[in-house]
């Protein structure tokens, strides 16, 4: 429900991949030690990567690696001589985690409002969302136009901003892909400006997009990857920023220069969680070449529901389903968030037997990469099935909401 699982529960692979580490070291910390596990993922993770990201930091959750994300971008602009670009460029309805510096970039008046008074402020634009491109490819190309809000922040405020952070699709903000080549055209805006491109793949790294990271689909490496969820097949949290050699390098220097990035995490590169990552990876490796076939599948299955009641949009990109609810989509009229309008649909579903998770008036299915297309039909028919069964509740809410 958490988007973490690839291949199930209790796969053997991993069971066994965990069970010969016990047998070696449960823990040793990466501060001043090196472990075999961490070093060899560490490595499979460089090889699988876009092209030029050559360094790796591991931590334990996807808000973490945001986190190191941000501290690398504005240190590397201080340790180059140019500690004044230290604003981040975010987009509007990104979710990059809960920690203070994954809140600064990506703050929620609904998730974060006790703290919004205690976040420093940066620039954020409207995201460039495309509900109906399920499957984007490295031929596409968007607009100019898509484009051009960032252009005018870059533009205005490049002497100020370090990075520019983007999730390819928007998970907790409700499932909204960008613009297919919108990677590619921020990348090219990044280099033209002389700012850094940090994408947060926590949520679609790893297949969700049909492809092993959506940065592939368009044949960009951004400076800063972030990874999270399905890296150790949703076993055990483990999370990695990788970076380029540059940007390494910057980091280098006379203890005296003060250019170390001082994060730490006891429990970064955890000799089990990095075990049962590689694990993954070796079976992840070969769920890739079906996972075009089951988007394809799957955006035929999800079609039906675009036309029940209450149904303002049905939004996909690879594996990733949002049905977003609305009191009177006609009109455009919402439901409140306090109705909590997804939660009736996942509770229906529930009852069939399809464990599925909302965010406000947003049911999300993100079904195991490991569902074969018959998998993908049944749970589809149950998702459909729980939004039919949810009609009279949800005709209630509406009522409620005029």
């Amino acid at each position: 429900s958490i988007w973490l699982n690839v291949h199930g529960h209790r796969v053997q692979e991993i069971d066994d991949a965990l069970r010969a580490q016990l047998d070696r070291v449960a823990h040793c910390t990466m501060l001043g030690q090196a472990n075999v596990p961490a070093t060899l993922l560490a490595r499979r993770l460089v090889e699988i990567a876009p092209d030029g990201l050559t360094r790796v930091q591991f931590s334990d959750s996807g808000a973490t690696a945001v986190e190191i994300a941000i501290k690398i971008a504005i240190q590397y602009w201080a340790n180059e001589g140019r500690d004044g670009k230290q604003q981040v460029l975010g987009y509007f309805n990104n979710y990059h985690g809960d920690t203070f510096g994954a809140m600064a970039v990506a703050p929620s008046e609904i998730f974060h409002h006790p703290f919004l008074s205690l976040l420093p402020v940066h620039p954020r634009v409207p995201y460039p969302a495309c509900p109906d491109r399920p499957y984007v490819t490295p031929e596409d190309r968007c607009a100019p136009s898509i484009l051009h809000s960032t252009e005018q922040a870059l533009r205005e405020h490049s002497e100020d901003i370090a990075a520019v952070i983007i999730e390819p699709v928007e998970g907790a903000g409700g499932i909204l892909p960008a613009e297919p080549g919108f990677l590619r055209g921020l990348r090219e805006l990044c280099d033209r400006y002389d700012v850094m491109m940090i994408v947060d793949e926590v949520a679609t790294g790893f297949g969700r997009t049909g492809w092993t990271f959506a940065c592939d689909a368009e044949r960009v490496t951004p400076d800063l990857l972030c990874l999270g969820k399905g890296l150790s097949g949703g076993y055990l949290p483990v999370a990695a920023t990788l970076a380029t050699e540059t940007i390494f390098e910057a980091f280098l220097g006379e203890v005296a220069e003060r250019k170390t990035l001082f994060h730490g995490h006891s429990f970064a590169g955890n000799p089990l969680g990095c075990a049962a990552s590689l694990a993954n990876i070796d079976l992840f490796e070969s769920l890739l070449d079906g996972l075009p076939e089951k988007v394809h599948v799957l955006h035929e299955l999800i079609k039906p529901i675009q036309d029940l009641p209450h149904v303002l949009e049905v939004r996909h990109r690879g594996l990733m389903v949002g049905v977003e609810l609305a009191a009177d989509p006609e009109a455009g009229r919402p439901f409140s968030w306090s109705q909590q309008a997804g939660m009736v649909v996942t509770s229906e579903a529930q009852r069939l037997g399809l464990l599925i998770r909302p965010i406000g008036n947003v049911v999300i299915f993100m079904p195991p990469l490991v569902s074969t297309t018959d998998d993908l039909a049944e749970m589809a028919g149950m998702l459909r099935e729980a939004v039919v069964n949810a009609q009279a509740e949800l005709d209630r809410l509406a009522m409620e909401s005029k």
